[in-house]
């Protein structure tokens, strides 16, 4: 800065003193000032011998032959003076002086250019100094300052920790494995949905191996000069090299690395193009004595150059999925060790609750019920806090103040009850673990069920009951009240969905047949399918086919209602009073609504109206006398 600040001030002081030679030039070579009224005085007086006018300026020369200078304000009315006396007249246009021109127009041009010039030289020269501090300023070395991450931190992958185990091995004793001929594999992807542990899992490697680990984004390197992020992977490795044996990860590697046909340039490589080819330069050179690892992680391995995918670069690719119920468990348990729970709090019946949750989405939930306990000013953290901490994360926190008028609330206990009803007479379904007609983030109301097991594959009988299931608050609506709303949006949507996929993506049906006219994109960041060429009279029956699979289901939710039609009039009356009730809860409304219509023909036994005294509604059971 101080060197910048130098180089503008001399070449202010550079202009400052050319303009004032300019000036004092002018003024030596100027005729001294004259008053015009002094000039018109002399022209009476017959002294001014010859007039030179340039505009307005008027040079004069008097009879005792010295020069002055005026300007007149009227040249016309002058010039008549200056016949009647007859004085010698010469004139010019008025043209500026061409070195005074040049002067006044390329000296602040010249400075502005040198000016801009000097920042530019200046600005790159800090730039080539930060990029040799690039890589210095990314790497963490684990020399008992920082408490390295290793694999017990990491829970619910146990093959992937496994496969790594020996990128570790090969770091700690490279001999081992050189000395039969083997070779360091280059790089290692690690790809999977967000939140699964990838970039976890990188530092646990470096902890475990004890080696200095270069931590990078893949936005580090794309800059909007051209040629900053391949001179940056170039200082990476050049830096890399000098501390082997060493760990690069580079996360979110498809902000760098994406095919080059997908980088959206135009008649040449972009900065993106040129960044990616240095990376695959690079990794090429390695040779067999650097003992350096690129590690990647991406969310998006579909959009991936395939010359950086291909083995001698990243000859690893590791899939990381969401855990099971055993890699949940663990993970719940490493987090577990960081708060107080109850230990009455069965971590095995949360982690069977929580079925599709990632490690961070766990973590989530062992901060969010410990959160929640220290808000109530509880001791220890309790299973009732979990499942609040679980209703947060996947519909939403309750909100409360919400206005909902009388009508409202009516259509969506209709609309839960019947998704319960529904829900409990399909033996195929999950079970249902919670109704609540209490609005949550978007949602006005929620039926949550209970997934047993972890599903990889679901069949068509499964996926027809799911479509039935999502069906039967519309047809609840239709039967209870006689209407329809816009609160079966998000059903109808997610119906049409599944009928969609089972038609097109997974052949279960007899009409279209066991073909696939839409496939799923290969990212982790959405389950968006991609739909293939077919006819129009192929497309005319996927229509009629989902179509006619979801009316079905309709007709099917229906019909289980309308004989279930005292029990959804039981139901829903109820969760209008109690507004949220579980599995339990519910069977006993189910065993009153029996009791209740085998009372229509029976008087009522002291035993049938001792169990009723256990229902939610008590004494307001329409059962009881």
């Amino acid at each position: 800065m101080t060197r910048l600040f130098y180089t503008f001030f001399l070449i202010a002081v550079l202009g400052v003193i050319g303009f004032a030679t300019a000036l004092f030039w002018r003024m030596e070579n100027t005729s001294p000032p004259l008053k015009y009224d002094e000039f018109l005085t002399s022209l009476e007086n017959n002294e001014v011998a010859e007039v030179h006018l340039k505009g307005g300026n008027i040079s004069l020369t008097d009879i005792y032959g010295r020069e002055f200078s005026t300007f007149s304000p009227d040249v016309g009315e002058l010039m008549g003076k200056l016949s009647k006396k007859k004085i010698a007249i010469t004139a010019e246009e008025n043209h500026p002086s061409p070195f005074w021109t040049l002067l006044t127009v390329t000296l602040p041009i010249a400075i502005i250019l040198i000016g801009g010039l000097v920042l530019m030289q200046t600005q790159r020269r800090r730039e080539a100094e930060e990029e040799q501090k690039f890589a210095k300023n990314k790497v963490i070395r684990f020399d008992g300052n920082n408490k390295p991450i290793t694999f017990d931190d990491v829970a619910g992958i146990p093959e992937a920790k496994e496969e790594l185990k020996e990128i570790v091995n090969f770091l700690k004793e490279p001999k081992k494995f050189s000395r039969l001929g083997a070779s360091l594999p280059k790089g290692v992807l690690l790809q999977g949905p967000p939140g699964t542990g990838k970039t976890l899992l990188a530092k646990a490697i470096a902890g475990e191996a004890g080696v200095p680990f270069y931590s990078f984004s893949g936005s580090d390197f794309v800059e909007m000069f051209v040629g900053v992020g391949a001179s940056r992977v170039r200082d990476l490795f050049r830096e890399a090299k000098k501390n082997t044996p060493c760990i690069v990860f580079i996360d979110e590697i498809d902000a760098v690395g994406a095919h080059r046909n997908a980088t959206g340039s135009v008649g040449g490589q972009d900065e993106r193009g040129q960044t990616l080819n240095a990376l695959l330069v690079e990794m090429d050179g390695f040779s067999r004595d650097d003992t350096i690892i690129v590690l990647a992680a991406t969310n998006r391995p579909d959009i991936l150059d395939p010359a950086l995918r291909r083995p001698g670069r990243f000859d690893r690719q590791i899939t990381i999925l969401p855990p099971d119920v055993k890699g949940r468990l663990n993970i719940i348990q490493v987090h577990s060790k960081r708060v107080t729970i109850s230990e009455r709090v069965d971590l095995a019946e949360i982690a069977k609750n929580t079925p599709g949750f990632t490690g961070a989405e766990l973590a989530n939930l062992v901060n969010e019920a410990a959160l929640i306990a220290a808000r109530e000013n509880k001791e220890a953290i309790e299973a009732k806090d979990f499942n609040e901490a679980k209703d947060r994360i996947l519909i939403g926190i309750e909100r409360k103040g919400f206005v909902i008028s009388k009508d409202d609330r009516r259509t969506m206990a209709y609309h839960e009850a019947g998704h319960a009803i529904v829900t409990r007479h399909l033996p195929g379904a999950d079970p249902i673990q919670k109704i609540t007609i209490i609005p949550r983030g978007r949602a006005m109301g929620h039926t949550l069920q209970q997934t047993l097991v972890d599903r990889q594959a679901y069949t068509k009988e499964y996926l027809q009951d799911r479509i039935t299931i999502l069906m039967g608050g519309r047809a609840a609506e239709k039967i209870g009240l006689n209407q329809q709303t816009t609160g079966a949006e998000d059903d109808l949507l997610r119906a049409t969905q599944i009928a969609t996929k089972m038609v097109c993506q997974w052949g279960m049906n007899e009409i279209i047949g066991p073909l696939a006219y839409a496939k799923s994109d290969e990212g982790f960041l959405g389950d968006q399918a991609n739909q293939l060429i077919y006819s129009e009279t192929t497309a005319r029956h996927i229509d009629m086919e989902v179509r006619k699979l979801v009316e079905d289901c309709y007709q099917r939710a229906y019909a289980i209602l309308q004989q279930e039609k005292a029990f959804l009039t039981h139901l829903a009356e109820t969760l209008l009073q109690t507004e949220t009730l579980d599995r339990e809860e519910m069977e006993i409304i189910f065993e009153c609504s029996q009791k209740k219509q085998a009372a229509e023909a029976t008087e009522p036994s002291e035993e049938d109206i001792h169990q009723c005294m256990a229902c939610p509604t008590g004494n307001q059971c329409p059962h009881l006398p």
